[in-house]
């Protein structure tokens, strides 16, 4: 069975375990973009952009949660702490469309647009695409699409065999914005993946909002990953009313260029000096990044409670990744940053 490109479709369990390894690898692409973007801001003149770009992140890592959650699911193994994960900058999406590349930016236009490319909803009448997927969307429709085939060709009982006592849940991924769900059977990997995608694309690809209460503002409708970054790039916010075609007429969100460090783009550790102060940061925040991937790949297989420790090495990601953005980095007015590079166990700190 073909999709309409050309690439094998989701037949086996094999097959749909694959798949589901490329959407952990998907979801984790999305995240140091996001963490350049938010770290390069600075919050004192900046608290709404730091508000929004912050809330994305803190999803994308909920939807990295689910992706395992699924995986786990259906007999998987989620692999994080790996080198395919971190691959050289820039690169595109994995196993996505090879024109959307990967950057390593600050806040500023560029980095919009590239938020942009990486959220773009697909049209409601998009194909479901397996590999070298257009969007996300699709991408996640090919796993819908395989999800119900196996349930129907092999029994639910067959496809979702996997342990337990592996889902994470709300009591261990408390993020604020959208739902940690548990994956036993169709019906709740359904769930998993339609909260994974409105909050991305917005509700039914005709809304920007994404079914949430804004975590910041309680009263109003939360906005779907696309249309945060819509609004950031228009510099205004969506209010009732507002629809894709509209674009945001409420509020405006004001950004002070003055407030955002100027991070020099897809860093490598090896453009500078052995015995350099950038180099040692550099490999102080790539060792602790590893770390992070770690624990994680652990709570992801069969340590849920561990989910917690992680959150300690993100404040330290944080604050070493800032620190760096303040290094001069000898090239023009540009700051050092971190570089994302995947350490071998035997060379961790």
């Amino acid at each position: 069975m073909l999709d309409t490109s050309g690439a094998q479709a989701i037949d086996t369990l094999d097959d749909l375990r694959r798949h589901l390894q490329w959407a952990i690898e998907l979801e984790h692409a999305t995240i140091p973009p996001y963490m350049c973007a938010l770290y390069s801001l600075d919050p004192s003149c900046n608290a709404e952009a730091v508000q929004v770009i912050g809330s994305v992140l803190v999803e994308e890592m909920l939807h990295l949660a689910l992706a395992a959650n699924l995986l786990n699911a259906v007999g998987g193994k989620p692999v994080l702490d790996a080198p395919e994960l971190l691959p050289p900058y820039p690169h595109s999406l994995p196993h996505g469309d090879r024109s959307i590349q990967l950057d390593l930016l600050p806040f500023g236009p560029e980095a919009i647009e590239l938020l942009l490319s990486i959220e773009e909803p697909a049209s409601a009448d998009a194909p479901a695409e397996y590999d070298g997927y257009h969007t996300i969307g699709q991408f996640y429709a090919a796993i819908e699409v395989g999800l119900r085939t196996l349930a129907d060709t092999l029994g639910e009982e067959v496809v979702f065999g996997g342990d337990p006592a592996r889902q994470l849940n709300e009591v261990h991924f408390s993020s604020g914005g959208g739902q940690m769900i548990p994956v036993h059977d169709l019906k709740s990997a359904l769930a998993a993946l339609a909260e994974i995608v409105t909050q991305g694309e917005g509700a039914a690809k005709t809304e920007v909002w994404d079914g949430d209460k804004d975590v910041f503002h309680p009263d109003r409708d939360q906005v779907a990953h696309y249309y945060r970054i819509v609004e950031l790039k228009e510099g205004r916010r969506f209010r009732a009313g507002d629809t894709p075609q509209t674009g945001p007429t409420g509020d405006p969100i004001r950004v002070d260029s003055d407030g955002i460090l100027p991070m020099r783009p897809n860093q490598r550790t090896t453009d500078y000096p052995e015995d350099s102060e950038i180099r040692r940061a550099q490999e102080e925040f790539n060792n602790s990044y590893c770390l992070l991937l770690y624990l994680l790949e652990d709570t992801f297989n069969g340590s849920p409670s561990e989910i917690k420790e992680t959150f300690g090495v993100m404040y330290a990601l944080k604050s070493q990744a800032q620190a760096l953005m303040k290094m001069p980095s000898g090239v023009g007015s540009t700051t050092a940053g971190p570089t994302f590079e995947w350490v071998p166990p035997e060379l961790r700190a």
